[in-house]
């Protein structure tokens, strides 16, 4: 059996003067626009057909900083289940909003660990030159 699918996104736009028609007057605006964007559809994943939509968001005039808002609200709005958001915060290193006074804590630890590491036998702060020679074992 053979499968054969095709997704197609389709923009039409006029633009009308609404000042005299007798010349094109308005270097912004092209009279008339047509995009058809097709790809096989059998053989796209999720990520495909995002990357075709922003393609076509794009051709439409979209702001990428706009598409890229629009994407994140699919994962990050009250209707998305907080353990799917967290499964995407993970596998793309993102911390949420709620997490930070923790990884603020966690920084401050790792802060006073390495500020530890560095004191001399006595106490005392090394300064470089006994940071370097520490590092190279004299």
């Amino acid at each position: 059996m053979t499968y054969n699918a095709e997704v197609q996104f389709k923009f039409d736009a006029t633009f009308e003067p609404t000042y005299g028609t007798s010349s094109w007057t308005s270097d912004d605006f092209i009279p008339e626009e047509h995009y058809l964007i097709t790809a096989p559809a059998g053989d796209l994943n999720c990520k495909q057909y995002f990357k075709l939509f922003e393609k076509f968001l794009l051709c439409v005039g979209m702001d990428p900083a706009s598409i890229r808002s629009g994407a994140m609200s699919l994962v990050f709005n009250d209707w998305t289940r907080e353990e799917d958001q967290r499964k995407v915060c993970k596998e793309y290193e993102l911390t949420m909003d709620e997490d930070l006074e923790e990884k603020f804590r966690e920084f401050k630890i790792r802060e006073e660990e390495i500020a530890k590491l560095f004191k001399g036998p006595m106490g005392t702060e090394l300064n470089e030159e006994e940071l370097t020679n520490l590092e190279e074992g004299k």
